[in-house]
């Protein structure tokens, strides 16, 4: 499906070391993607080079970005076809994934992947809103991420709940990210986040990409995450 060679040479531009094995495991993931994208929509780039540069490389400039101890748990939501979270397990078996998304046929898919490339993830089938209240989910995990899923402010409400305090949501932005951290800087503080950086990176084939951290420092407050209507009606600005 997609040229492993390829993929080796693009991820080692960026600092990304990835074993054959691992490039064989990439190779069924791109295989699966665009077998399942017939079926569901899943991703508008099918073409092999645009996955392993847009998809793969993209996704894993995650662990460039961010640090995670052995033994990690991560939530990935609104995953997805399954990025960024499908390559990082791929690449650090060692982080326990929640693959978070609201459409069963996507988790139909993710379960699929993620059982046939044995990766330590499991996939839920659930709103970010009532994940992030609910206590099998809130506050569990050291690293909540999201890709191209809304605006910074929509997002840190939504991904902020999952974080224990002490952890990180790292969100996968477009390179100018500057306005939306203005906005988004009432929601970051009211979730109990505190902003810590930006990692800005340019790929192989010339698309930019911006990791916004957010530290967890306090508990959110019990009145959020709360539903999308109610974000639209009351942003917090």
């Amino acid at each position: 499906m997609i040229d492993r060679a390829f993929l080796l040479e693009e991820a080692a531009k960026m600092g990304i070391t990835l074993t054959a094995e691992q490039a064989v495991l990439f190779d069924r993931y791109a295989a699966l993607l665009v077998s399942w994208n017939e079926k569901i929509n899943l991703t508008a780039i099918t073409e092999p080079a645009q996955i392993c540069d847009k998809h793969f490389v993209d996704s894993l400039l995650l662990w460039q970005a961010v640090e995670l101890p052995a033994g990690a748990a991560a939530i990935d939501v609104g995953c997805g076809a399954g990025f960024p979270s499908i390559p990082c397990a791929i690449v650090r078996g060692d982080v326990e994934w929640t693959l978070l998304d609201s459409l069963q046929k996507r988790i139909h898919f993710l379960e699929t992947v993620c059982a046939e490339l044995s990766l330590p993830a499991a996939a839920v089938h659930a709103r970010a809103e009532d994940a992030g209240k609910d206590a099998a989910y809130r506050e569990q995990y050291d690293l909540a991420t999201a890709r191209a899923v809304a605006n910074l402010r929509d997002l840190s409400e939504y991904c902020l709940p999952f974080v224990k305090v002490g952890g990180m949501f790292a969100a996968l932005k477009g390179y100018e990210v500057e306005e939306e951290l203005t906005e988004a800087a009432r929601a970051i503080e009211t979730m109990g986040g505190a902003f810590e950086g930006v990692e800005k990176f340019t790929l192989p084939d010339g698309s930019r990409r911006a990791i916004v951290k957010i530290r967890k420092v306090s508990p959110t407050p019990p009145a959020y995450p709360r539903t999308a209507a109610k974000m639209k009606k009351k942003p917090l600005v």
